[in-house]
């Protein structure tokens, strides 16, 4: 596992600097994108001057303001998923094992056993940390087996965030451990160590549904994405849509497991567990990796 260093953490704190600014022009974003508005008036929102915003998203995600925009839209999400059409079953015909592909993380998983599930995580120690993103605070959460959980807080909203993990995990024992989870914040949001020969560890505690849930949503390219009836046809439970949003919102790992590229049938963002607006800016900025320029 990569350590923390110097050289690895200033970019994070440097692009969760850029996010407050980014999340004030994604809201405007939010509520203005069918009208297109002009780099001026997204500047004007986010406060900013129309060049430091435009010089703001390029180093925060390799994109003009404008094409930002035209990124998050819901004609792109509809031409994303008419794009992705039968993606989950491309995955498997290609080997791809995880979201091990061109601009996208390396990983590998395992699960708890049934019986260590049901009882909560009794006696399992989580190690939790509040560090640096792109989108935001992030609170990673590991147990001597590997990453467990990614959720993400903005600033005042850490003890919440917080408390929401814990109580998917209500009897395991949590010791707050930053330099043993800032490993993991440098090795998921630093493109640089997205390697196959230092791969994220990662152990899902869930149902054994929820489990073959977030696995399917691992098979998820970047740049691309599904929905929730796509996912439920794929898994064998073809009526079972409600069933797999409700298993989606529980997803404990964030932008790892990229419940971000699920949208509605038309394209719709739908609902995101831990805010629209940053489930847009997530997928813009993956934009900007795939090459969307």
């Amino acid at each position: 596992m990569l350590a923390p260093t110097l050289e690895n953490a200033r970019p994070l704190e440097i692009a969760a600097n850029d996010y407050e600014t980014v999340r004030r022009a994604v809201e405007f974003v939010n509520r203005r994108f069918r009208d297109q508005p002009e780099v001026e008036e997204i500047a004007r929102a986010a406060g900013v001057t129309p060049r430091a915003l435009t010089d703001l998203f390029r180093r925060w995600c390799g994109l003009s303001p404008k094409a930002f925009l035209q990124a998050v839209t819901l004609d792109a999400a509809r031409q994303v998923l008419a794009e992705s059409d039968n993606v989950l079953e491309a995955a498997y015909e290609l080997g791809f094992s995880g979201p091990g592909r061109l601009h996208d993380l390396f990983v590998v998983h395992e699960s708890l056993s049934p019986g260590e599930w049901k009882t909560g995580a009794a006696g399992l120690i989580i190690r939790w940390g509040f560090h640096p993103s792109p989108f935001g605070r992030a609170l990673a959460m590991a147990t001597p087996r590997g990453l467990c959980g990614l959720a993400f807080a903005d600033e005042g909203g850490e003890d919440e965030a917080l408390a929401d993990m814990r109580r998917r995990w209500p009897n395991a024992i949590y010791v707050e451990d930053p330099l043993a989870t800032a490993p993991y914040a440098a090795r998921i949001f630093n493109q640089d160590c997205w390697r196959p020969d230092d791969p994220l560890r990662i152990v899902f505690i869930g149902t054994d549904f929820e489990v073959r849930v977030w696995e399917t949503l691992m098979r998820i390219p970047m740049g691309r994405a599904t929905t929730y009836s796509a996912i439920a046809g794929h898994i064998d439970r073809p009526k079972a849509a409600r069933a797999i949003g409700a298993a989606v919102g529980k997803n404990p790992m964030s932008f790892v497991v990229p419940c971000h590229r699920v949208l509605g049938k038309s394209g719709d963002l739908t609902g995101y567990h831990w805010g629209l607006t940053r489930k847009r800016a997530i997928l813009g900025w993956e934009a900007g990796q795939v090459g969307g320029k």
